[in-house]
């Protein structure tokens, strides 16, 4: 570590384990990061900008300094006078420490060493000089720590845009380390817990609004992050966005679908109550699945993500979908599943599956379900279930309760999403403080519910989401359970599912009489990440802005018939944590062909077992066969190298064909992921600097220039909303809805 950290003798701070009357003295910057990482401020924080980050946003919270990038004390001003082009200047000193933190030769630079420096040597200071902004030197010192942090975060999670050749190797560094703990950060995550963030709120003075890459969640919720190898998915002529196909079924739900169960728990006097579980009569239909498909193909030729209710699907009925849904090119599955224990007295499972895709396997991820789903009177007249449920009787769903977890899932194109599942939506607890923070490209929420109206619950908590970090909220029930929901004097209503995007109005989406499913095209652009402590918005995060959607009925013939295997699917090759790091480091390796072909060889080669960096981040060795495929990952960028002319993507893509004969499968998922992130890769770079460019910067309405300098009139593709408009209008039957990397 260089000299230029260590702060003067009599300022190191070192603290003792805790005493008795530690809890009479005023907290200090030093105590308050002792009390919640179990260890004291060292220039060892430095070596990884997500831990450098940890700190100053704890530090930042207990005192609420954070504010004063807002609303600075009387007589001070903010961002730093003394600091020349404070925004230019933290993205600079970002973008080289992440260079620096990959083999951490030289000196970090200037501003990074000047402002630990003040950190440092006031540790010791009773917080309310902080708080108060009496001490405004270390306030300065804090805030623009935190930005640089947050700066050197970007691309830890979603890839950027323009992510550029510094820190290569430190953020695949970065997703291995979060694949593996859940956390970007070194730090125990039973402690402390860094994750990527997606969206940051558009509005409010909230500490999550001071950051925009990045964000700290204290214990209680365990966190994983998925990258999977997308194939292209939602890519547009005129712009992006994602085709889903809303199956919601059951199409009819039997009174006697719902049935009382013995429990082990104990029942109370003078408060009876009792269990349930819901168990329909009739299996998921596979050929009406593949004849629905059949012809929402017709319609809008591929189809990205199927989308089931809550509980639509038995445990042992998934692999037997996803071979449906394979034979059409469906990238990804979403559907509430049922899993009735095979043990007597023991819950049964409620969770979300989340299956994606990597063109031969399916990689499945388990979001569970926090929640019981409690019927009372009200709600036993409202769904007609009298007959099965005694309405004097609260009943609460029979489902295990599994210690609380959070699953987001990256499918590419910047699109990532997390489930909850029904009334996981409604309760305000840690979990939904995960979901703000992160802040995903979209809530996909699978219900057992009524009718999807925004005169009704699903709708006011889809609100707060899409209000602030600004997600979009999709949920879907089944059209059985709307057509059970009578309220006095009412009819059933045919909506099932419900749309609430960021600034839009709510989408109720009904499914209209003889059709079996709803298309749903979600239009997405690029979306601007703003932070409230100066720095200037960046265009490099997306949003989804419009939907299409299009009734869809079955077709009478299928692609095939979709009897049941005979055998059991082949199992994935990789796990899903495997994947990710895999799908991570062949993101490194596109990067470095866009940035630093000079450097291609050497990124994969960095991944392999034995490197020291993985002892350094406290990480597990690869297994042998994730070994096996970062070892056939660097084999195919060597390959592809040698044979490779022409510019670099081009040439990686061409020498990297899709699939060879009789490869063994580890190798052909290799190949599809290396393609993958080649093709995201060169899509984003087309998005920069395609064919058609706006003349006046991207995202400006006028006159396009083509890259031969012919000009043409219309909207800047950097601005998709006016092409996709039409698209949707098309799309809909004449329904629209109403509704950059470090910087060098």
């Amino acid at each position: 570590m260089p000299a230029v950290l260590a702060p003067p003798a009599s300022t190191i701070v070192t603290l003792s384990g805790p005493r008795w009357d530690d809890a009479s003295q005023e907290p200090t910057p030093a105590s308050v990061w002792r009390a919640a990482a179990g260890t004291t401020i060292v220039d060892e924080l430095l070596e990884w900008p997500p831990d450098l980050f940890a700190l100053t946003e704890v530090i930042l919270q207990r005192s609420e300094a954070y504010r004063f990038a807002l609303s600075p004390p009387v007589g001070s001003t903010w961002p730093p006078a003394d600091i020349p082009d404070w925004p230019d200047a933290v993205t600079d000193t970002a973008r080289r420490w992440s260079a620096w933190s990959e083999d951490r030769n030289g000196a970090i630079p200037r501003l990074l060493a000047q402002e630990w420096g003040i950190a440092r040597a006031r540790a010791g200071i009773p917080l309310s000089q902080l708080a108060e902004g009496r001490d405004w030197r270390l306030c300065e010192a804090l805030l623009t720590l935190h930005a640089i942090a947050d700066e050197a975060c970007a691309g830890l999670g979603v890839a950027l845009d323009a992510s550029g050749a510094d820190g290569l190797v430190y953020r695949a560094r970065g997703r291995e380390l979060l694949a593996r703990t859940g956390s970007l950060a070194r730090i125990p995550a039973h402690l402390i817990r860094v994750l990527p963030k997606v969206r940051t709120p558009p509005n409010g003075s909230s500490l999550r609004s001071l950051s925009r890459y990045a964000a700290v969640q204290v214990p209680g919720v365990a966190t994983r992050w998925h990258k999977a190898p997308a194939r292209r998915l939602g890519r547009q002529p005129y712009g992006r966005g994602v085709n889903f196909l809303l199956l919601p079924w059951p199409l009819r739900v039997r009174g006697s679908d719902f049935r009382p169960i013995a429990g082990p728990l104990q029942k109370l006097a003078n408060d009876p109550f009792g269990f349930f579980e819901f168990a329909p009569a009739e299996r998921l239909d596979l050929d009406l699945v593949d004849r629905t498909l059949v012809a929402a193909r017709d319609e809008v030729e591929t189809v990205n993500v199927v989308i089931l209710p809550e509980s639509a699907v038995e445990h042992g009925e998934i692999d037997d979908l996803e071979a449906v849904l394979a034979r059409h090119g469906v990238t990804g599955l979403i559907s509430g599943v049922r899993e009735h224990s095979a043990h007597p007295g023991q819950f049964s499972r409620n969770w979300v599956h989340i299956g994606v895709s990597t063109g031969e396997h399916w990689v499945h991820i388990r979001q569970s379900k926090h929640h019981r789903w409690s019927l009372d009177e009200a709600q036993i007249c409202q769904y007609q279930l009298g007959g099965a449920l005694h309405p004097h009787i609260r009943w609460w769903e029979a489902m295990q309760i599994p210690r609380r977890s959070v699953e987001f899932v990256e499918l590419g194109d910047g699109i990532t999403l997390a489930a909850l599942v029904c009334e996981d939506l409604a309760q305000t607890d840690d979990v939904a403080s995960v979901i703000r923070s992160v802040g995903p490209m979209i809530v996909v929420t699978p219900l057992l519910d009524g009718p999807q109206l925004s005169s009704r619950w699903g709708a006011r908590y889809a609100s707060v989401l899409a209000d602030d970090p600004g997600s979009a909220v999709l949920t879907l029930t089944s059209f059985g359970m709307a057509q059970r929901s009578r309220l006095p004097g009412q009819d059933s209503s045919p909506a099932v599912a419900l749309w609430k995007g960021p600034g839009q109005q709510t989408r109720e989406i009904p499914l209209e009489p003889g059709a079996h499913g709803i298309v749903l095209y979600a239009s997405a652009d690029l979306a601007a990440r703003r932070s409230f402590d100066g720095r200037r918005p960046v265009e490099n995060g997306s949003e989804f802005f419009d939907v299409s959607i299009h009734q869809v009925k079955a077709s009478s013939t299928g692609s095939r018939s979709p009897a049941r295997s005979a055998c059991a699917p082949a199992r994935p090759v990789l796990d899903a944590d495997e994947l990710t790091i895999l799908t991570s480091w062949a993101e490194a390796a596109a990067d470095a062909l866009a940035f630093a072909p000079q450097r291609t060889e050497a990124v994969p080669a960095d991944a392999q077992a034995g490197a020291t960096w993985r002892a350094e981040l406290r990480i597990c060795e690869p297994s042998p066969s994730l070994n096996y495929a970062i070892s056939g990952l660097a084999r195919a960028v060597r390959t592809a190298t040698a044979t490779g002319t022409g510019p670099p993507l081009d040439a990686f893509l061409h020498a990297t064909p899709a699939s060879q004969p009789a490869e063994p499968a580890l190798d052909r998922l290799v190949r599809a992921v290396l393609r993958s992130a080649l093709e995201q890769r060169q899509d984003r770079q087309d998005d920069e600097n395609g064919g058609l460019r706006p003349l006046g910067g991207a995202g400006r309405p006028g006159r396009l220039q083509a890259t031969d300098g012919r000009v043409t009139g219309g909207a800047a593709v950097g601005d998709r909303r006016l092409a996709t408009a039409g698209r949707s209008a098309a799309g809909s039957c004449g329904e629209v809805s109403s509704d950059s990397a470090l910087t060098e």
